[in-house]
C-alpha cells in the first residue's frame, strides 16, 4: 500500500464529494477501505445539515426534535464506519500486536473522521468569504480562521500518514477502538428501559 497515496486520496475525497452532494442527489461510487470512508464522510456531511437545521427557531420544537433525532441517528452511523475503517486497515495493514510496540492513542478512523469533519469546516468557511451580505469585518474574520483550518487539515494529514507508515514498519500500533453509545441502546439506557412503554 502506498501510504501517502492513500492520504492524498482521502484529503482529495473529502473536498470533492462534498462539493458533488451539494451540488446533486447523494450517491455512494466508493469500494473497499474507501467505501467505508466515503460512508464516514456522508454521515457527517448528513449530521452537519441536521445540526444547522436544529439551530432553527423559526419551525417549532417538532422541527427541532426532528432534527436531534437525525443527529443521533447519524452520529451512531458516523461512529460504526470508524470502526469499519479501522476493522479495514488492521485486515489491510497487519498492525503488530498492542504488546509490541506502542499504540496510538486514535486510530486511523478517528484521524480520517476528523479529517472529513475538517473538510467540512472549510468547505463550509470558504463559503463565508464570499458572502455579499455582511460587513468586511465578517469576511476578514473568516478568512483567518480558514487558514487555520487549512493548517489543521495539512496537520492532521501529516499525523495520519506518519501513523501509517509507522504501522507499516511495526513500530507503532492501533487498535479499534469501540464506541458503545449507551444512550442510543435501549437496553442500556435507563431513560428508556425504565421508562419503556408496555405493549
Amino acid at each position: 500500500m502506498n501510504i501517502p497515496s492513500l492520504v492524498k486520496q482521502i484529503i482529495a475525497f473529502h473536498q470533492q464529494a462534498i462539493c458533488n452532494w451539494q451540488q446533486s442527489p447523494v450517491t455512494t461510487q466508493q469500494s473497499g477501505l474507501m467505501s467505508y470512508i466515503e460512508s464516514n464522510h456522508l454521515f457527517n456531511f448528513k449530521l452537519w445539515n441536521a445540526e444547522d437545521r436544529a439551530r432553527r427557531t423559526d419551525m417549532g420544537d417538532n422541527f427541532v426534535v426532528t432534527a436531534k433525532r437525525e443527529i443521533d441517528f447519524y452520529n451512531q452511523q458516523r461512529n460504526n464506519q470508524m470502526e469499519n475503517i479501522d476493522k479495514t486497515m488492521i485486515e489491510l495493514l497487519s498492525p503488530p500486536a498492542p504488546q509490541q510496540c506502542p499504540v496510538n492513542s486514535e486510530a486511523p478512523g478517528m484521524i480520517i473522521d476528523r479529517l472529513s469533519i475538517l473538510a467540512l469546516k472549510i468547505y463550509h468557511m470558504q463559503l463565508q468569504t464570499q458572502r455579499s451580505d455582511v460587513q468586511q469585518e465578517h469576511i476578514t474574520n473568516c478568512h483567518t480562521k480558514l487558514q487555520q483550518l487549512i493548517i489543521q487539515k495539512d496537520q492532521l494529514s501529516t499525523c495520519l500518514e506518519e501513523l501509517l507508515v509507522a504501522v507499516v514498519n511495526k513500530t507503532r500500533t492501533f487498535r479499534v477502538y469501540h464506541q458503545h453509545k449507551m444512550y442510543n441502546d435501549p437496553q442500556l439506557n435507563p431513560q428508556l428501559y425504565k421508562h419503556a412503554v408496555t405493549q
